[in-house]
């Protein structure tokens, strides 16, 4: 079954081609986004004011997730009924995400290495204004398991859920309190759908404070190193994710037009957090089961962060090439290594790439630290990038798992 045959969004009676035009969520989003870039260009001052408007947006969106997390785990579990079968997905998982993130690294440094975007003057290069201060906090900064979980809201949710759904299954209330937190489940998704409509104004709202923040002046000198850097991430979602859904027999265009709303979402926001709502809900409708959903995208969100690694990898390198530092192989192979561990780190705290990057150098003792400030500038417009390949990457995950369990339903379809 192709891809493009999954449930559409798109509502059962027949509409006129403005009406499903202008009641389209993605529309108004691109929209938003487009006059967000024509604010920062033109209106710099008032743009930057505009930056508390996607914040606000993020930090709502933020405060479904742990419920959305914690009711679909618990009541996928509390319905599988076969522990082992939740154990066996969660290993499933983290094999799939360690050896596709690997993957990426060396993708990363690859291409790094034959387009070498670090081969231009440092003096062209100017230092945005507070990198030397963020760069002098990040490098003070190591890499913690304990930290890492302890900053991790959505690691302790999806653990507390993973206990909750394991002792419901052996409880005699079991059928009572299945029925409530659907009921919750219920009105929590119903409040998110109502949310989602102030998405265009985040988006517009996020897209001009960076625009304006930073100016598209910015890109020019570091133009190189971003063009590579999506590049990457394009090929990595064509030839490496389009590869894994081929296998599954699966379309990576048909994927990415059947979640275009959530990628808009991200683009405009730069936070793949922001579509983790409604991705969830995306996969379930498109057939994956809710237990798998459940377990594998919020894990994801903290171990399968492909576009994160693609970049962390990338930028390691530049930095190198700035400074004309040559590496050996048992270097490179070195720096994929500590990065398989660091990159872990740059989930869920805000700015933490900067932390992950200044500790991977510091490790190495031989490439400068200090060489993060010109990256500083250009990192909010290569954020988009990141966070969209991870969302994509966290999709195609849960389609592998779900196919690879038998977790894979065929969804009715709407003509």
């Amino acid at each position: 079954m192709a891809l493009h045959d999954f449930p559409s969004s798109e509502p059962k009676a027949k509409r006129s081609l403005g009406y499903r035009i202008l009641t389209n969520l993605t529309f108004w989003v691109l929209i938003a986004i487009i006059a967000g870039v024509l604010t920062g260009v033109y209106a710099r001052s008032f743009a930057m004011e505009l930056e508390i408007i996607g914040k606000v947006f993020i930090e709502v969106i933020k405060v479904f997730i742990p419920p959305i997390i914690f009711l679909t785990i618990v009541l996928g579990i509390s319905g599988m009924g076969d522990l082992k079968k939740v154990g066996r997905i969660g290993i499933k998982a983290l094999v799939y995400f360690e050896i596709v993130t690997t993957f990426a690294l060396v993708i990363g440094v690859a291409m790094a290495y034959l387009v070498e975007p670090g081969s231009i003057d440092r003096g062209s290069l100017e230092i945005a204004e507070g990198a030397n201060e963020s760069i002098a906090k990040a490098s003070g900064k190591t890499f913690s398991w304990l930290q890492f979980f302890l900053d991790n809201v959505t690691l302790q949710v999806l653990l507390l859920a993973i206990i909750v759904g394991i002792a419901l299954n052996f409880s005699r209330h079991r059928e009572k309190a299945v029925h409530v937190l659907g009921i919750g489940s219920k009105y929590v998704f119903l409040g998110l759908k109502y949310v989602m409509y102030l998405a265009p104004l985040a988006a517009f709202g996020g897209m001009a404070a960076v625009v304006g923040k930073y100016g598209l002046e910015t890109l020019i000198p570091l133009g190189k190193l971003m063009g590579t850097v999506y590049l990457t991430m394009i090929l990595f979602v064509f030839v490496v994710l389009g590869g894994i859904l081929w296998y599954y027999r699966m379309g990576i265009w048909s994927l990415l037009k059947y979640i275009k709303e959530e990628l808009l979402l991200v683009l405009g926001t730069s936070s793949s957090e922001s579509a983790l709502p409604s991705i969830m809900q995306k996969l379930e409708r498109m057939g994956c089961s809710k237990s798998v959903v459940g377990l594998v995208i919020p894990t994801g969100y903290s171990f399968n962060l492909d576009g994160t690694s693609i970049y962390l990898s990338m930028a390691v390198i530049f930095v190198s090439q700035l400074y004309g530092v040559d590496l050996s192989f048992g270097e490179l192979a070195s720096i994929i290594g500590i990065l398989m561990i660091t990159s872990k780190g740059a989930a869920g705290v805000s700015g933490s790439g900067f932390a992950v990057l200044a500790s991977t150098l510091t490790m190495m003792h031989k490439i400068p630290v200090e060489g993060l400030v010109f990256l500083f500038g250009v990192d909010k417009f290569m954020s988009e990038a990141r966070a969209i390949t991870n969302i994509i990457g966290n999709t195609v995950a849960t389609i592998v798992i779900s196919k690879s369990e038998n977790e894979f339903t065929e969804p009715n379809l709407i003509k």
